[in-house]
C-alpha cells in the first residue's frame, strides 16, 4: 500500500469526538470532517489502517483508523475515526489533527457485543504497536509532511487528492 496523508481540524462538537470505554482505560477517537471522508481516494477501501499522527505542531505518535459505517452501530454515514495511541493530558478539540495512514490490518466487519467489539480494538492496537516499531514504518514517521507547520496542511489529503 501506498501511504496516504490527511490533516484536519478536529471539531469540538462531541460528534467528532468521543471516548470509547475499556474496562478501566478510555480510547479517544477523532472523527474526521464529512468532506474529508467524501474526497478520499477511490483506492482506500474500509477497514482498520494504522500509522503516524501529529496534534498541531506537537509529537508524533502511532495511531490506528477505522474507515467505513461501524456496522455495530449502524452508522448510514461512512466515517473515519482515528485513535492516537497516546495518553493526552488534555482534549485537542480545535487543533489540527495530521495523520499518515501506512498500513492495513483487516476488513471493516460487524460485531455481535460491545464486548466483541472492545477486545478487537484492543486487539488492533497491540498490533498497530508492534508493526509501527518495524524499520519501514518507523522512516515514515519522519515525512516532510510532519515537519510541515499545520497551518499549511490543513483540511488536506495530500498524494495529489486536495480538498
Amino acid at each position: 500500500m501506498s501511504f496516504y496523508l490527511v490533516s484536519s481540524k478536529v471539531f469540538s462538537d462531541n460528534k467528532w469526538l468521543y471516548i470509547i470505554p475499556y474496562f478501566k482505560f478510555l480510547y479517544i477517537c477523532t472523527n474526521f470532517p464529512e468532506s474529508v471522508v467524501d474526497n478520499l481516494p477511490a483506492d482506500i477501501s474500509t477497514g482498520i489502517y494504522y500509522g503516524w499522527a501529529r496534534v498541531d505542531n506537537g509529537d508524533i505518535h502511532k495511531m490506528v483508523m477505522s474507515i467505513g459505517w461501524n456496522p455495530y452501530y449502524k452508522n448510514t454515514k461512512k466515517s473515519m475515526e482515528t485513535h492516537v495511541i497516546h495518553t493526552f493530558k488534555e482534549d485537542f478539540y480545535g487543533q489540527m489533527l495530521s495523520v499518515a495512514m501506512v498500513g492495513y490490518i483487516r476488513p471493516e466487519r460487524g460485531f455481535k457485543s460491545l464486548d466483541e467489539l472492545i477486545a478487537a480494538i484492543h486487539s488492533d492496537i497491540e498490533e498497530v504497536k508492534i508493526k509501527l516499531d518495524l524499520p519501514e514504518h518507523l522512516k515514515l514517521k519522519e515525512q516532510h509532511f510532519f515537519k510541515t507547520p499545520v497551518s499549511t496542511t490543513a483540511n488536506q489529503i495530500l498524494n495529489g487528492h486536495r480538498l
